[in-house]
């Protein structure tokens, strides 16, 4: 009788989103879904860095008097999560932004909806112990799986469920930063290859709703935010432009290093204890020795905006030699921005979780202070430093993930005013065409490689993405025994309307293919009606799919092949065949409603 209820129960409920689905229109469902992705996005966005915010200031204030926590710190937060992980979640954490591109590619924009929580949970206790990453791109994963977990409650389309992904993604960087603009920019030139105007209201709604969460939420203390009030000089226009050209470089460097050290620490394949040991000792010795490595790094970030340079070495064990010289620590500080993605990976491969949004703004204030601070200290020039710093950030950001609009429209908005536009969009743009003539993949595009992945380009290949290959499987295709004869092959032809056979065993494994142009010639020699079998006339097929294989990888086994149909396997059991003209047929069908 429980069960019975139970099972009534939840049949209503299942009837409650398909009920409100025909009740709304696709554009009002797309605002209301918005509301809600932003809102749940936004409030665990608040949550995580209320929950870092929280523990920094426990570790610092103990740091203060003993400078061995900074020692011990990061490793405990990485155990911590490793732990998580291994013995709780129980999922292995596909990291970084690249993961939530490769499900818009490859598997509908569908994301698993324990990852509503897990990159929350992870992430903060990484961070919050001072692992050396960014919370952004685990909330970019969390907004992305909460609207593909909402979306997998409605009867949508692949268009609106990665749409409503975009959403959380755009909430969740607005919620971060209390930049709307920045987070709906970000969903647009990451995660949205192409987009209709239709598409901008929910994005905006979602960014909103994320930024109206951390206002009513955070306090100033928690958001990273601060004012510039010092208008544009045009005459330094030229420092701007060499600037730009730095930030690209140092783009560069930045993803080579990082792949490269992914690339190592997954080719050498070491033992999870010997990971985390090895780096988080390194890492604990880098943030004893460089302050600014711990966490997010907003606060040094804000120290050099303001133009307090050594708050940055505030205990560390090299401040005294600092102290001597102004040189010295001008260099120092560039020291940062080149260590930092080394910080980083030692963090993520460690067993730790986070990203390389908050890094890339730290390496970019390091490089713009260091820049305008060595010119001012050689006499050349009197060059602003909050300026450069600002404008630097947003450099190397675009110059990363190859997100200009992102970068300009973020630094616009946490400094409060456009004063800087000119100078940030010319930097941007220097630093994004020099990160892409010598780097034309960007991080997370980078990543895609290490796993043999690739990204969605085009929206012909988005279309192409969200067809499934279990629903185009023809099975009017006759069997044949691989031990039946010529005759019983004949038998078959008379009743087929198909001028391809497979051949099977008794296990219904596909051990080849006969085509009727093959047989044509014997068809009526009856004297061997009984003496050649099915095993002597078949062939092998020239290409086979497995029932697993993506759209774009099927398509692509079309093309080299030159083959019109396919026969598709699950496992070595055979299904049935699929036929590149019916797939051309769903395809155009799907772009022209796009």
């Amino acid at each position: 009788m429980f069960f019975r209820a139970l099972r009534k129960l939840k049949r209503r409920i299942q009837f409650i989103p398909a009920w409100l689905f025909r009740k709304l229109s696709d554009k009002q469902f797309l605002m209301v879904g918005a509301v809600v992705v932003g809102v749940w996005t936004g409030l665990t966005a608040v949550t995580m860095k209320v929950c870092v915010h929280f523990l920094h200031t426990r570790i610092q204030g103990m740091g203060a008097n003993y400078s061995w926590v900074y020692l011990v710190s990061p490793g405990l937060g990485i155990l911590l999560t490793y732990l998580l992980v291994r013995f709780v979640l129980r999922v292995p954490l596909q990291k970084g932004t690249s993961h939530v591109l490769l499900a818009i590619a490859k598997k509908s924009s569908v994301l698993p909806a324990k990852e509503t929580f897990t990159h929350a949970t992870t992430s903060a206790l990484t961070i919050g112990f001072g692992g050396s990453a960014g919370l952004e791109s685990p909330i970019v994963q969390t907004g992305a799986a909460v609207g593909s977990t909402l979306a997998s409650f409605f009867p949508v389309s692949y268009k609106d469920r990665t749409l409503l992904l975009a959403c959380g993604a755009a909430s969740g960087i607005a919620t971060v930063f209390n930049a709307p603009i920045a987070g709906v920019l970000f969903a647009l030139e990451v995660l949205l290859v192409d987009v209709s105007i239709s598409a901008f209201i929910p994005l905006l709604i979602a960014g909103a709703t994320g930024a109206l969460c951390s206002q009513i939420i955070l306090s100033d203390g928690i958001l990273f935010s601060f004012r510039h009030n010092k208008p544009f000089d045009y005459h330094i226009l030229p420092y701007f432009l060499i600037l730009g050209v730095m930030c690209g470089l140092l783009s560069v460097y930045y993803i080579r290093a990082s792949v490269r050290a992914e690339r190592y620490f997954t080719a050498r394949r070491f033992p999870d204890g010997v990971k985390w040991l090895a780096g988080s000792a390194l890492l604990g010795l880098l943030i004893l020795l460089a302050p600014p490595l711990f966490g997010e790094g907003y606060p040094s970030i804000s120290a050099l905006a303001n133009d307090r340079p050594e708050a940055l070495f505030t205990g560390s064990p090299v401040m005294p030699w600092l102290q001597d010289s102004r040189q010295l620590l001008g260099w120092a500080i560039l020291a940062v921005a080149f260590i930092k993605v080394i910080a980083v990976s030692l963090t993520i491969n460690a067993g730790g979780n986070g990203g390389n949004f908050a890094p890339a703004l730290l390496v970019g204030a390091c490089l713009g202070y260091a820049f305008s601070y060595l010119f001012d200290l050689a006499g050349w020039i009197d060059l602003p430093t909050e300026q450069f710093c600002l404008v630097a950030m947003a450099g190397v950001l675009t110059g990363i993930f190859h997100s200009p609009l992102t970068g300009v429209f973020l630094i616009a908005e946490i400094s409060g005013g456009y004063d800087l536009i000119i100078p940030l969009m010319i930097v941007s743009a220097l630093s994004t065409a020099v990160s892409k003539y010598l780097q034309p993949k960007s991080l997370d595009e980078e990543k895609f490689s290490l796993t043999s992945q690739f990204r969605t380009v085009t929206k012909d290949i988005n279309v192409l993405s969200g067809l499934r290959l279990r629903y185009f499987i023809e099975k009017d295709f006759m069997t044949v025994s691989h031990q039946a004869t010529l005759r019983q092959l004949v038998e078959a032809v008379s009743r087929s309307k198909r001028n391809i056979f497979p051949v099977v065993d008794k296990g219904g494994a596909l051990t080849g293919v006969i085509m009727l142009e093959d047989i044509r010639e014997i068809m009526f020699k009856t004297e061997l009606y009984d003496t050649l079998t099915t095993a002597q006339l078949m062939r092998k097929p020239t290409v086979v799919c497995s029932l697993d294989e993506d759209m774009n990888e099927v398509m692509e086994k079309f093309d080299k092949s030159g083959a019109w149909n396919m026969p598709v396997l699950e496992g070595e059991k055979y299904l049935g065949f699929v036929s590149k003209s019916r797939i051309f047929s769903e395809y155009r069908e799907r772009l022209m409603h796009e």
